[in-house]
C-alpha cells in the first residue's frame, strides 16, 4: 500500500478520499483540528499547524510521499527533509518561485508568459511613480498567504492606497516588502485551467473552464468555456511550459484573465489541486484529485475530458456564523436533475467560508443556461 502524506487538511484533502480507496492509498494528513474536514476521511492525523516542519518530519516517518492541499507552508525548514531523502510533489523546488507573489510574476514574465505589468513596493519615494505608470485603479496585493480574495484590493486613488498601506506598519526597513502593485485589467472574463504533469514528464489538461467571481471570491465555475481555439492553443501551451520549466509531478490550477480584445494574461498559479477543477468529480472520467493522486504515486496519468456536454459548478459559501448544516438547502437543491452536492463537513459557518460545492451536468453547451442554472441555486441557498 502507497503510504501519501498531506500537508493541510482542508476540503481539497478530503475530496482526495474516493481516489485513495480506489488505489489502494493510505492518507496521513497533517493538520491542526479535529474538526477540519479530512480528518473524517484519513487513516492517521498528525495535529499540527501545516507550516510545523518538525510535525512533517513525523509525517515523513509514516509515509512514502508528501504532497500539499495547501501552499502556506515554511520551505526553508522543509528543504532540510528534503535533503534528509524525503520525496515531496511536486518537489519544495518548483514551490519556491511561486509561493511569493511578486516572486511569481517575476517567474512568469521571466519564462515569457504574459502577465499584467507589476511593481514590488519597496520604499515610500517610489511608490507614487509607480503609480502614475500604471494608472488608477490600480491592484494591491499581498505578497504571501492571500486565498479566496483576502490579501487583494482594487484601489481607486492615492489617498486609499495611503490608507491601505499604512505605511508605518507595511514599509519595512528590508530589501523586501508585504506587498505589489500591478495593473487593473478590465477583463472580459476569467478563465482556469488544472494542468498535470506526470513522473515521467507526461501533461494532461483539463477543459478551461470559465471562472466568475463575487467580491473576489469563485462563485461559479463552466465548463468548458466559450473561447476560441487560438485562446484553448494558447491556454495549453502556458500550462505546458510552466509546468515542464518547474519540473512539477503532481496538479497545478492556472488562473487567467481573458480580456476584451482577446488577449489571454496568467493572473496567479495555484501549485495544488484548485477550486476550478471542482467539476471534474462528476462531470470527467478522471478527477482533479485522482489524477493529483496518480502522479505522486508515480501511476499514469488518466483520461482528463468531459464525459458530458457541459457542467456548471457552485461554491455553497457561508453567509453567517452558524452551526447549521443547512438540510433544507441541500434538499431542494438536490431535486434539481444531474446535480450532485459535496458537503465538506465543516462544523461552523462564517461569511464566504466555502461549505461545500454542487455540480449540474448538462445536455447541451450554453452559457446562459449554465449562469441561469446556477442563479437558481443560489437564490436557493442564499436567503432573499
Amino acid at each position: 500500500m502507497k503510504r501519501v502524506g498531506v500537508i493541510g487538511g482542508g476540503q481539497l484533502a478530503w475530496m482526495m478520499a474516493d481516489a485513495a480507496e480506489k488505489f489502494g492509498v493510505k492518507l496521513v494528513v497533517q493538520t491542526p483540528s479535529e474538526n477540519d474536514p479530512a480528518v473524517s476521511i484519513a487513516q492517521e492525523i498528525v495535529f499540527a499547524a501545516v507550516d510545523d516542519a518538525s510535525a512533517t518530519k513525523t509525517l515523513a516517518n509514516k509515509c512514502d510521499v508528501i504532497t500539499f492541499e495547501n501552499e502556506f507552508v515554511n520551505l526553508d525548514a522543509l528543504s532540510d527533509l528534503a535533503h534528509q531523502g524525503v520525496c515531496f510533489r511536486p518537489r519544495l523546488e518548483a514551490l519556491a518561485p511561486l509561493l511569493d507573489k511578486y516572486h511569481q510574476r517575476c517567474y512568469l514574465r521571466d519564462l515569457g508568459l504574459p502577465v499584467p505589468q507589476f511593481f514590488a513596493i519597496e520604499q515610500l519615494k517610489n511608490i507614487k511613480s509607480k503609480v502614475e505608470y500604471l494608472g488608477f485603479p490600480v491592484v494591491l496585493k499581498s505578497r504571501r498567504h492571500g486565498y479566496d480574495g483576502q490579501g487583494t484590493f482594487i484601489i481607486q486613488d492615492f489617498a486609499s492606497l495611503e490608507e491601505k498601506l499604512s505605511y508605518e506598519t507595511t514599509i519595512q526597513t528590508s530589501n523586501e516588502s508585504s506587498f505589489l502593485l500591478e495593473e487593473f485589467i478590465p477583463f472580459d472574463r476569467e478563465l482556469a485551467v488544472i494542468a498535470a504533469r506526470s513522473v515521467e514528464g507526461k501533461i494532461v489538461t483539463y477543459p478551461v473552464v470559465e471562472t466568475q467571481q463575487e467580491q473576489q471570491v469563485c462563485r461559479r465555475v463552466i465548463a468548458p468555456a466559450e473561447i476560441t481555439p487560438n485562446q484553448l492553443a494558447e491556454i495549453q501551451a502556458i500550462a505546458h511550459t510552466l509546468l515542464n520549466s518547474l519540473e512539477v509531478v503532481g496538479i497545478f490550477g492556472i488562473e487567467l484573465f481573458l480580456t476584451a480584445n482577446g488577449k489571454v494574461l496568467v493572473n496567479e498559479i495555484a501549485p495544488r489541486t484548485h477550486n476550478s477543477g471542482h467539476f471534474s468529480l462528476d462531470a470527467c472520467e478522471t478527477s482533479q484529485f485522482e489524477q493529483h493522486l496518480r502522479a505522486v504515486c508515480g501511476l499514469p496519468l488518466g483520461n482528463s475530458d468531459l464525459q458530458c456536454a457541459a457542467a456548471v459548478m457552485v461554491n455553497l459559501l457561508g453567509y453567517e456564523n452558524s452551526h447549521s448544516d443547512y438540510q433544507s438547502q441541500r434538499q431542494q437543491i438536490a431535486k434539481i436533475p444531474q446535480a450532485n452536492i459535496h458537503w465538506y463537513g465543516k462544523t461552523e459557518s462564517r461569511p464566504g467560508r466555502k461549505l461545500g460545492h454542487v455540480t449540474v451536468l448538462l445536455d447541451n453547451q450554453n452559457r446562459d443556461l449554465a449562469i441561469a442554472l446556477a442563479q437558481s441555486i443560489e437564490s436557493i441557498w442564499y436567503p432573499r
